[in-house]
């Protein structure tokens, strides 16, 4: 047996229950676990009873008079419920359930259907510490570990899993109302998200859906209400530079929520599709607001987010809300913050390739976008590393408005030359499947003003390619058919010993190594 084998089943079996070393026993193993993956699973009967113990520990608690003394040395810590009197708790014992806690998450992700053994109890562990206020990670541990132990029981069928959410779902949606710590109830927001990505569609039924959008409007009226209270704030007279830090601290942290309430409709979005409309019309007066000219920029980039997903993923129900998000959308592809430019390129290109063709409804917005796109393109500052998401959204947008939208047949020479002096990009993998998709096309058709006259351009479009896999733009893994028509067009110069010289000549050394395949 391997040494690891022999260590844990030891530890396991030498420990007693208040051994002080447990902690780091169970922190070594989840460390292990990380480390050796699936086969982990064969030594949870030995290290999970430790761990099912620690995240049970119950703390000590009391109330006692405001004048009473009490030596906090001892490990207590004491808050006030009132004049009279105080609210304490020992806090002997909590850090261990806390890693506990933490390692059940571990696990949980780690080993997902080899840890479904264990699922019953530690989820009826894990429900009830979302309201255990006497530790703010634990509360987090406990949300963060439910979608994984969801994904974890799937292969036991839809009933089993239905169970599960069933049971979780209460206390999950009453912590999404009532958790007050902002990062703690933003854990809560990525857990609720993720449980909407794992369940899939028939399992969040219509009570709980519509307690969910409940749940996100309280949110999203709190976030307005609090805007209209800043913006008061700095018309006062006892607003100072003080008072400013203050404001832009609050904006930070709503910035971060308003972000997963997106996540939350995203996700929403893309398991219900256009079946989820109606239920986002109770939602829209929200975001139709943030994008309001006088709103903060960080809702105008959530709401044209949101906006982005409908297009997405319900396309038929875009011309209902067009009258909402078409305008904005076309004035914040000039805005200064490049999250919010980001958005609005991203919005533009999904409108091109969901509504395709000559006569497209948004045949004449797409076009009229373009100069915007382009000069954000342009701008000296648009390969900053702050910049650069945006700008290669704005490349993104205008590739999938030339292939779907105009035709790369009615492209003359110069938008050609231009649009391919864009190329490389640098970091969006995501839409590179787009550009490098549609300088793609314009090879296999031969187009004269992307191969140049007499091929002159070969050694520039094999360099570009080349270098997005380079900066793994372009990955095989999550690209298999683009790498496979990058292929089918180099393979054949490849096979032309005069022509293949000819660009190796004009490539870097960090190209022809990897064109070697060395």
């Amino acid at each position: 047996k391997h040494w690891y084998q022999r260590r844990v089943r030891d530890d396991g079996e030498e420990m007693e229950a208040d051994d002080p070393q447990i902690s780091y026993m169970i922190s070594a193993w989840a460390r292990l676990c990380k480390i050796i993956g699936p086969q982990f699973t064969a030594y949870l009967p030995v290290v999970m009873p430790p761990l099912l113990r620690a995240a049970q520990i119950k703390p000590e608690v009391a109330i006692v008079d405001s004048d009473e003394q009490v030596d906090e040395d001892e490990g207590w810590e004491f808050i006030s419920l009132s004049d009279q009197q105080r609210f304490g708790v020992k806090t002997a014992g909590l850090e261990d359930k806390n890693t506990a806690c933490q390692m059940l998450v571990c696990y949980a992700r780690e080993l997902k259907d080899g840890f479904a053994p264990y699922t019953e109890e530690v989820v009826k562990i894990m429900v009830p510490l979302l309201k255990f206020y006497f530790h703010d990670l634990i509360r987090s541990a406990a949300a963060e570990s439910l979608p994984f132990l969801l994904e974890s029981v799937k292969h036991r069928g839809d009933d089993y899993v239905r169970e599960m959410w069933n049971y979780i779902c209460p206390e999950l949606f009453k912590s999404l109302q009532t958790e007050m710590e902002p990062d703690i109830l933003a854990v809560v927001m990525e857990s609720v998200a993720s449980c909407v990505e794992v369940l899939g569609v028939g399992f969040i039924d219509g009570l709980q859906m519509e307690e969910l959008v409940e749940a996100m409007k309280n949110h999203l009226k709190k976030n307005y209400d609090k805007e209209e209270e800043r913006k008061q704030a700095r018309k006062d007279e006892d607003y100072d530079e003080e008072v400013e830090e203050g404001i832009e601290e609050e904006l930070d942290q709503d910035d971060y929520l308003l972000g997963k309430i997106a996540d939350i409709i995203h996700n929403l979005f893309g398991v219900y599709g256009e079946d989820f409309v109606q239920v986002f019309d109770k939602l829209t007066e929200y975001f139709v607001a943030m994008l309001a000219l006088d709103r903060p920029s960080l809702e105008h980039q959530w709401a044209i987010c949101v906006f982005d997903d409908l297009i997405d993923f319900a396309p038929n129900s875009a011309p209902k809300y067009q009258q909402h998000f078409l305008q904005p959308m076309m004035h914040y592809l000039s805005d200064v913050n490049p999250g919010v430019r980001q958005a609005a390129a991203y919005g533009v290109g999904a409108l091109a390739t969901k509504f395709p063709g000559a006569g497209s409804p948004y045949e004449d917005f797409c076009k009229n976008c373009i100069p915007s796109l382009v000069n954000v393109i342009n701008d000296p500052e648009s390969r900053e590393v702050e910049n650069m998401s945006a700008t290669e959204n704005c490349i993104s947008a205008i590739s999938k408005i030339f292939k779907h939208i105009i035709g790369q047949d009615n492209l003359d020479e110069a938008t050609v030359v231009t649009w391919l002096s864009w190329l490389p990009i640098q970091e969006d993998d995501e839409e590179s499947v787009h550009i490098y998709g549609f300088l793609l096309d314009l090879v296999e058709s031969n187009n004269a003003f992307a191969l140049g006259k007499n091929n002159t351009n070969l050694p520039e479009i094999v360099k570009i390619l080349t270098e997005g896999i380079i900066n793994k733009t372009i990955k095989s893994d999550d690209h298999p058919e683009l790498m496979a028509r990058i292929q089918a067009f180099i393979l054949p110069l490849q096979k032309n010993e005069a022509v293949w010289s000819a660009i190796l000549a004009k490539l870097p050394d960090t190209h022809k190594v990897l064109l070697s395949g060395q």
